[in-house]
């Protein structure tokens, strides 16, 4: 099973092609391709699957998703 995880955008390199940014995920920070989502800005959230921004979502909407994927992960270690 592949899993997306959404992250917020904190660097973006668009002098580089395709265009790279670092994401980070709950303090943990990672370089992403962000060729498939060009109106991205800093600060903003992104859905990113095996390296790769594919979608973006508003942070409501992010803070949701990674509060169940903590709840989920909270019940594995019960």
């Amino acid at each position: 099973m592949c899993l997306a995880i959404p992250g917020k955008v904190i660097e973006i390199n668009a002098a580089v092609s395709p265009i790279m940014g670092k994401v980070s995920f709950g303090g943990i920070k990672k370089e992403v391709c962000l060729e498939l989502v060009p109106e991205v800005k800093i600060g903003s959230y992104v859905i990113v699957h095996v390296g790769f921004a594919i979608s973006m979502m508003d942070e409501e909407e992010a803070q949701e998703t990674l509060k169940l994927i903590n709840q989920m992960n909270d019940l594995e270690n019960e």
